[in-house]
Protein backbone atom coordinates (compact mmCIF):
# COMPACT_ATOMS: atom_id res chain seq x y z
CA UNK A 1 0.00 0.00 0.00
CA UNK A 2 1.56 3.26 -0.79
CA UNK A 3 1.32 6.49 1.34
CA UNK A 4 -0.72 7.89 -2.08
CA UNK A 5 -3.92 5.61 -1.08
CA UNK A 6 -6.92 7.73 0.29
CA UNK A 7 -7.62 6.70 3.95
CA UNK A 8 -11.06 5.78 2.88
CA UNK A 9 -9.70 2.80 1.64
CA UNK A 10 -6.94 1.70 3.97
CA UNK A 11 -8.95 -1.02 5.25
CA UNK A 12 -10.62 -2.12 2.18
CA UNK A 13 -10.43 -5.82 1.94
CA UNK A 14 -10.62 -6.53 -1.78
CA UNK A 15 -12.16 -9.29 -3.60
CA UNK A 16 -9.72 -12.79 -4.34
CA UNK A 17 -10.83 -14.10 -7.39
CA UNK A 18 -10.69 -17.69 -8.37
CA UNK A 19 -6.82 -18.65 -9.15
CA UNK A 20 -5.85 -18.52 -13.34
CA UNK A 21 -2.36 -20.07 -12.61
CA UNK A 22 -0.13 -20.19 -15.74
CA UNK A 23 2.39 -22.72 -14.45
CA UNK A 24 1.04 -25.55 -15.95
CA UNK A 25 -1.94 -27.49 -18.33
CA UNK A 26 -4.84 -27.51 -15.40
CA UNK A 27 -8.02 -29.02 -15.59
CA UNK A 28 -9.99 -25.97 -14.35
CA UNK A 29 -12.96 -26.35 -11.98
CA UNK A 30 -12.11 -23.55 -10.16
CA UNK A 31 -14.03 -20.10 -11.62
CA UNK A 32 -17.30 -21.81 -12.78
CA UNK A 33 -16.66 -21.27 -16.37
CA UNK A 34 -18.59 -23.00 -19.05
CA UNK A 35 -16.36 -25.92 -20.38
CA UNK A 36 -18.44 -25.27 -23.85
CA UNK A 37 -17.40 -22.76 -26.59
CA UNK A 38 -19.47 -19.37 -28.15
CA UNK A 39 -21.95 -20.54 -30.45
CA UNK A 40 -20.92 -20.43 -33.93
CA UNK A 41 -22.91 -17.53 -34.43
CA UNK A 42 -20.87 -15.44 -31.47
CA UNK A 43 -17.66 -16.24 -33.70
CA UNK A 44 -18.87 -15.52 -36.78
CA UNK A 45 -20.05 -12.12 -35.63
CA UNK A 46 -16.79 -11.66 -33.73
CA UNK A 47 -14.98 -10.91 -36.97
CA UNK A 48 -12.32 -9.06 -39.12
CA UNK A 49 -15.06 -6.57 -40.43
CA UNK A 50 -16.34 -6.03 -36.67
CA UNK A 51 -12.94 -4.98 -35.82
CA UNK A 52 -12.32 -2.43 -37.79
CA UNK A 53 -14.77 -0.70 -36.81
CA UNK A 54 -13.08 -0.41 -33.35
CA UNK A 55 -11.76 3.02 -34.09
CA UNK A 56 -15.59 4.01 -33.41
CA UNK A 57 -17.37 4.20 -29.97
CA UNK A 58 -19.81 1.39 -29.20
CA UNK A 59 -23.25 2.34 -28.96
CA UNK A 60 -23.58 3.53 -25.19
CA UNK A 61 -27.67 2.68 -25.32
CA UNK A 62 -26.78 -1.40 -26.52
CA UNK A 63 -29.92 -0.43 -28.16
CA UNK A 64 -29.87 -3.85 -30.61
CA UNK A 65 -29.20 -5.82 -27.61
CA UNK A 66 -31.85 -4.43 -25.72
CA UNK A 67 -34.20 -5.21 -28.04
CA UNK A 68 -33.38 -8.92 -28.59
CA UNK A 69 -32.47 -9.46 -24.82
CA UNK A 70 -36.18 -7.63 -24.26
CA UNK A 71 -37.87 -9.95 -26.73
CA UNK A 72 -36.26 -12.99 -25.06
CA UNK A 73 -37.38 -12.31 -21.72
CA UNK A 74 -40.80 -10.87 -22.38
CA UNK A 75 -40.27 -7.44 -21.08
CA UNK A 76 -39.80 -3.56 -22.66
CA UNK A 77 -37.04 -2.37 -23.83
CA UNK A 78 -36.64 -0.05 -20.73
CA UNK A 79 -36.76 -3.09 -18.47
CA UNK A 80 -33.48 -3.54 -19.27
CA UNK A 81 -29.65 -2.51 -18.83
CA UNK A 82 -26.07 -3.35 -20.49
CA UNK A 83 -23.16 -4.02 -18.37
CA UNK A 84 -19.31 -4.51 -18.29
CA UNK A 85 -20.40 -8.10 -16.32
CA UNK A 86 -22.79 -8.28 -13.76
CA UNK A 87 -20.32 -7.42 -11.03
CA UNK A 88 -20.20 -3.93 -12.65
CA UNK A 89 -24.34 -3.58 -12.07
CA UNK A 90 -23.77 -5.10 -8.65
CA UNK A 91 -21.36 -2.20 -8.46
CA UNK A 92 -23.81 0.38 -9.43
CA UNK A 93 -26.84 -0.79 -7.50
CA UNK A 94 -24.59 -0.52 -4.02
CA UNK A 95 -24.16 2.97 -5.57
CA UNK A 96 -27.36 3.50 -6.78
CA UNK A 97 -29.72 2.35 -3.65
CA UNK A 98 -27.56 2.46 -0.74
CA UNK A 99 -26.43 5.15 1.62
CA UNK A 100 -25.73 5.05 5.48
CA UNK A 101 -29.69 5.64 5.96
CA UNK A 102 -30.30 2.78 3.83
CA UNK A 103 -27.84 -0.10 4.49
CA UNK A 104 -27.69 -3.33 2.80
CA UNK A 105 -28.03 -6.77 3.91
CA UNK A 106 -26.66 -10.00 2.35
CA UNK A 107 -26.13 -13.83 3.59
CA UNK A 108 -23.15 -14.42 5.28
CA UNK A 109 -21.89 -16.97 3.03
CA UNK A 110 -22.77 -15.71 -0.17
CA UNK A 111 -20.44 -14.03 -3.68
CA UNK A 112 -17.43 -12.44 -1.83
CA UNK A 113 -17.77 -9.19 -3.25
CA UNK A 114 -21.22 -8.22 -1.69
CA UNK A 115 -19.11 -7.10 1.41
CA UNK A 116 -16.51 -5.66 -0.62
CA UNK A 117 -18.72 -3.23 -2.57
CA UNK A 118 -20.71 -2.39 0.92
CA UNK A 119 -16.65 -1.52 2.36
CA UNK A 120 -15.83 0.39 -1.44
CA UNK A 121 -18.29 2.52 -0.90
CA UNK A 122 -18.34 3.03 2.68
CA UNK A 123 -22.04 1.21 3.98
CA UNK A 124 -23.41 0.36 6.63
CA UNK A 125 -23.74 -3.85 5.80
CA UNK A 126 -25.43 -6.64 8.07
CA UNK A 127 -24.31 -10.14 6.81
CA UNK A 128 -27.15 -12.66 7.75
CA UNK A 129 -26.08 -16.10 9.15
CA UNK A 130 -27.09 -19.36 6.59
CA UNK A 131 -29.02 -21.65 8.51
CA UNK A 132 -27.09 -24.85 9.78
CA UNK A 133 -27.94 -26.70 6.60
CA UNK A 134 -26.77 -23.76 4.79
CA UNK A 135 -30.25 -22.81 3.37
CA UNK A 136 -31.24 -19.24 3.65
CA UNK A 137 -34.03 -18.36 6.18
CA UNK A 138 -36.65 -16.68 4.17
CA UNK A 139 -37.98 -14.97 7.75
CA UNK A 140 -34.67 -13.44 8.68
CA UNK A 141 -35.57 -10.40 5.46
CA UNK A 142 -38.36 -9.91 6.31
CA UNK A 143 -39.28 -5.93 7.33
CA UNK A 144 -35.71 -5.58 8.24
CA UNK A 145 -35.22 -1.82 6.88
CA UNK A 146 -32.11 -2.99 4.99
CA UNK A 147 -31.80 -2.95 0.82
CA UNK A 148 -31.49 -6.74 0.18
CA UNK A 149 -28.92 -8.42 -2.07
CA UNK A 150 -29.69 -12.42 -2.62
CA UNK A 151 -27.60 -14.50 -5.38
CA UNK A 152 -29.90 -16.94 -6.42
CA UNK A 153 -28.89 -19.90 -6.38
CA UNK A 154 -26.61 -19.18 -4.06
CA UNK A 155 -22.76 -19.03 -4.27
CA UNK A 156 -20.85 -20.95 -3.20
CA UNK A 157 -23.45 -23.42 -1.72
CA UNK A 158 -25.56 -23.80 -5.23
CA UNK A 159 -28.76 -23.94 -3.08
CA UNK A 160 -31.45 -21.81 -4.50
CA UNK A 161 -35.20 -20.03 -2.91
CA UNK A 162 -38.02 -20.47 -5.23
CA UNK A 163 -39.63 -17.68 -6.52
CA UNK A 164 -42.99 -18.04 -4.35
CA UNK A 165 -40.20 -17.44 -1.18
CA UNK A 166 -38.39 -14.55 -3.06
CA UNK A 167 -41.71 -12.93 -3.11
CA UNK A 168 -42.69 -13.12 0.53
CA UNK A 169 -38.95 -11.36 0.61
CA UNK A 170 -40.19 -8.53 -1.94
CA UNK A 171 -43.32 -8.09 -0.12
CA UNK A 172 -42.12 -8.21 2.98
CA UNK A 173 -40.07 -4.92 1.73
CA UNK A 174 -42.03 -3.05 -0.62
CA UNK A 175 -39.82 0.55 0.30
CA UNK A 176 -36.23 -1.10 0.05
CA UNK A 177 -34.56 -2.76 -4.09
CA UNK A 178 -34.14 -6.57 -3.09
CA UNK A 179 -31.65 -7.61 -5.76
CA UNK A 180 -31.66 -11.09 -7.06
CA UNK A 181 -28.37 -12.29 -8.33
CA UNK A 182 -29.24 -14.69 -11.18
CA UNK A 183 -25.48 -15.28 -12.53
CA UNK A 184 -26.59 -19.61 -12.43
CA UNK A 185 -30.36 -19.50 -12.51
CA UNK A 186 -30.19 -21.29 -16.16
CA UNK A 187 -28.77 -24.57 -14.30
CA UNK A 188 -32.46 -25.47 -12.63
CA UNK A 189 -33.67 -22.96 -10.21
CA UNK A 190 -36.70 -20.32 -10.96
CA UNK A 191 -36.20 -16.77 -12.51
CA UNK A 192 -37.51 -14.04 -10.61
CA UNK A 193 -37.82 -11.72 -14.10
CA UNK A 194 -41.71 -12.92 -14.56
CA UNK A 195 -42.11 -10.82 -11.06
CA UNK A 196 -40.89 -7.60 -12.67
CA UNK A 197 -44.55 -6.40 -14.00
CA UNK A 198 -45.67 -6.86 -10.03
CA UNK A 199 -42.92 -5.34 -7.59
CA UNK A 200 -41.28 -2.16 -8.41
CA UNK A 201 -38.76 -2.91 -5.88
CA UNK A 202 -37.39 -5.73 -7.53
CA UNK A 203 -34.07 -5.47 -9.41
CA UNK A 204 -32.75 -8.88 -11.22
CA UNK A 205 -29.34 -9.19 -11.93
CA UNK A 206 -27.98 -12.06 -14.91
CA UNK A 207 -24.56 -12.61 -16.78
CA UNK A 208 -23.31 -13.79 -20.06
CA UNK A 209 -20.22 -15.57 -17.83
CA UNK A 210 -21.71 -18.51 -17.00
CA UNK A 211 -24.04 -20.68 -19.00
CA UNK A 212 -23.62 -18.70 -22.68
CA UNK A 213 -20.52 -19.52 -22.60
CA UNK A 214 -18.43 -15.60 -22.54
CA UNK A 215 -17.20 -14.99 -19.46
CA UNK A 216 -13.98 -13.48 -21.23
CA UNK A 217 -16.24 -11.05 -22.93
CA UNK A 218 -17.46 -9.44 -19.89
CA UNK A 219 -21.32 -8.86 -20.45
CA UNK A 220 -24.13 -8.59 -17.93
CA UNK A 221 -27.36 -7.32 -17.77
CA UNK A 222 -30.24 -6.05 -15.08
CA UNK A 223 -34.15 -6.52 -15.80
CA UNK A 224 -36.28 -4.87 -13.87
CA UNK A 225 -39.14 -1.48 -13.72
CA UNK A 226 -38.13 1.19 -15.56
CA UNK A 227 -37.78 3.60 -12.62
CA UNK A 228 -34.97 1.28 -11.34
CA UNK A 229 -33.33 0.92 -14.60
CA UNK A 230 -33.43 4.76 -15.00
CA UNK A 231 -31.27 4.96 -11.98
CA UNK A 232 -28.68 2.86 -13.19
CA UNK A 233 -28.52 4.39 -16.24
CA UNK A 234 -28.09 8.17 -14.27
CA UNK A 235 -24.79 6.08 -12.36
CA UNK A 236 -23.85 4.69 -15.92
CA UNK A 237 -23.77 7.84 -17.55
CA UNK A 238 -21.34 9.44 -14.59
CA UNK A 239 -19.53 6.97 -14.81
CA UNK A 240 -18.52 5.34 -18.47
CA UNK A 241 -21.29 5.64 -21.08
CA UNK A 242 -19.42 3.28 -23.12
CA UNK A 243 -19.05 0.62 -20.98
CA UNK A 244 -19.50 -1.92 -23.52
CA UNK A 245 -16.79 -2.66 -26.14
CA UNK A 246 -17.99 -3.09 -29.88
CA UNK A 247 -17.28 -6.84 -30.16
CA UNK A 248 -18.83 -8.00 -27.13
CA UNK A 249 -22.15 -6.00 -27.96
CA UNK A 250 -21.65 -8.05 -31.02
CA UNK A 251 -21.13 -11.24 -29.67
CA UNK A 252 -24.35 -10.37 -27.35
CA UNK A 253 -26.32 -10.07 -29.75
CA UNK A 254 -25.55 -13.30 -31.73
CA UNK A 255 -25.59 -15.21 -28.51
CA UNK A 256 -29.58 -14.17 -27.79
CA UNK A 257 -30.08 -15.64 -31.64
CA UNK A 258 -28.38 -18.65 -30.84
CA UNK A 259 -30.41 -19.03 -26.99
CA UNK A 260 -30.90 -22.79 -27.98
CA UNK A 261 -27.30 -24.00 -28.14
CA UNK A 262 -26.75 -22.40 -24.73
CA UNK A 263 -29.59 -24.04 -23.11
CA UNK A 264 -28.73 -27.67 -24.14
CA UNK A 265 -25.44 -26.97 -23.06
CA UNK A 266 -27.36 -26.17 -19.76
CA UNK A 267 -28.76 -29.33 -19.83
CA UNK A 268 -25.92 -31.13 -20.59
CA UNK A 269 -24.12 -29.71 -17.89
CA UNK A 270 -26.72 -30.46 -15.77
CA UNK A 271 -26.81 -34.18 -16.59
CA UNK A 272 -23.11 -34.06 -15.52
CA UNK A 273 -24.15 -32.88 -12.56
CA UNK A 274 -25.82 -35.32 -11.40
CA UNK A 275 -23.57 -38.02 -12.86
CA UNK A 276 -20.49 -36.46 -10.65
CA UNK A 277 -22.67 -36.33 -7.53
CA UNK A 278 -23.73 -40.03 -8.06
CA UNK A 279 -20.08 -40.88 -8.04
CA UNK A 280 -18.72 -38.93 -5.52
CA UNK A 281 -21.83 -40.36 -2.78
CA UNK A 282 -19.90 -43.44 -3.84
CA UNK A 283 -16.91 -42.67 -2.50
CA UNK A 284 -18.30 -41.33 0.33
CA UNK A 285 -19.03 -37.68 -0.36
CA UNK A 286 -21.85 -35.30 1.32
CA UNK A 287 -22.96 -33.25 -1.46
CA UNK A 288 -25.09 -29.97 -1.12
CA UNK A 289 -28.39 -30.26 -3.77
CA UNK A 290 -26.92 -27.85 -6.29
CA UNK A 291 -28.72 -25.66 -8.67
CA UNK A 292 -26.09 -24.06 -10.29
CA UNK A 293 -22.77 -25.13 -12.81
CA UNK A 294 -21.35 -26.27 -9.81
CA UNK A 295 -21.73 -28.17 -6.61
CA UNK A 296 -20.15 -27.65 -2.90
CA UNK A 297 -19.30 -30.90 -1.32
CA UNK A 298 -17.29 -32.33 1.46
CA UNK A 299 -15.31 -36.07 2.00
CA UNK A 300 -15.27 -36.67 5.90
CA UNK A 301 -12.33 -38.69 4.98
CA UNK A 302 -10.20 -35.94 4.18
CA UNK A 303 -10.30 -32.34 5.39
CA UNK A 304 -11.56 -29.36 2.33
CA UNK A 305 -8.03 -27.90 2.27
CA UNK A 306 -6.38 -31.20 2.33
CA UNK A 307 -8.42 -32.50 -0.88
CA UNK A 308 -7.80 -28.78 -2.40
CA UNK A 309 -4.15 -28.89 -1.92
CA UNK A 310 -3.56 -32.72 -3.19
CA UNK A 311 -6.24 -32.35 -6.29
CA UNK A 312 -4.12 -29.19 -7.57
CA UNK A 313 -0.76 -31.13 -7.37
CA UNK A 314 -2.36 -33.46 -9.93
CA UNK A 315 -3.84 -31.22 -12.29
CA UNK A 316 -7.30 -30.60 -11.32
CA UNK A 317 -8.22 -26.80 -9.32
CA UNK A 318 -10.80 -26.69 -7.45
CA UNK A 319 -12.24 -23.54 -4.71
CA UNK A 320 -11.27 -23.90 -1.36
CA UNK A 321 -12.29 -20.92 1.29
CA UNK A 322 -10.58 -21.41 4.99
CA UNK A 323 -13.31 -19.55 6.56
CA UNK A 324 -14.41 -22.18 9.39
CA UNK A 325 -17.75 -22.46 8.31
CA UNK A 326 -17.44 -23.90 5.07
CA UNK A 327 -13.56 -25.07 5.38
CA UNK A 328 -14.60 -28.60 5.03
CA UNK A 329 -16.28 -27.85 1.45
CA UNK A 330 -14.99 -27.31 -1.99
CA UNK A 331 -16.51 -26.07 -4.77
CA UNK A 332 -16.61 -27.82 -7.82
CA UNK A 333 -17.24 -26.35 -11.20
CA UNK A 334 -19.41 -29.12 -13.15
CA UNK A 335 -17.47 -29.21 -16.80
CA UNK A 336 -17.70 -31.56 -20.02
CA UNK A 337 -17.91 -35.37 -19.05
CA UNK A 338 -14.29 -35.82 -19.75
CA UNK A 339 -12.70 -33.25 -17.35
CA UNK A 340 -15.53 -34.62 -14.34
CA UNK A 341 -13.83 -38.40 -14.74
CA UNK A 342 -10.32 -36.82 -14.34
CA UNK A 343 -11.53 -35.08 -11.07
CA UNK A 344 -13.20 -38.57 -10.14
CA UNK A 345 -10.24 -40.56 -10.92
CA UNK A 346 -7.71 -38.65 -9.47
CA UNK A 347 -10.08 -38.08 -5.78
CA UNK A 348 -10.35 -42.02 -5.98
CA UNK A 349 -6.47 -42.19 -6.15
CA UNK A 350 -5.99 -39.26 -3.22
CA UNK A 351 -8.49 -41.59 -1.26
CA UNK A 352 -6.68 -45.26 -1.94
CA UNK A 353 -3.54 -43.08 -0.42
CA UNK A 354 -5.47 -41.85 2.45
Amino acid sequence: MSRFLSSRFSSLAAYVPGEQPQDRQYVKLNTNESPFPPSPEVLAAVNAAEAERLNLYPDPECTRLRKKLAALYQVEEDNIFLSNGSDEILNFAFMAFCDKSRPVAFPAISYGFYPVFAQLHQLPYTPIPLREDFTIAVEDYRNIRHNIVLANPNAPTGLALSRAEIEEILRANPDHVVLIDEAYVDFGAESCVPLIGRYENLLVCQTFSKSRSMAGARLGFAIAGAPLIADLNRIKYATNPYNINRLTLAAGEAAVDSNGYYMANCRTIMENRAYTVDRLSKLGFETLPSQANFIFTRCPKLSGGALYAALKERGVLVRHWDKPEISDYLRITIGSREQMDILLEQIQEILKEV
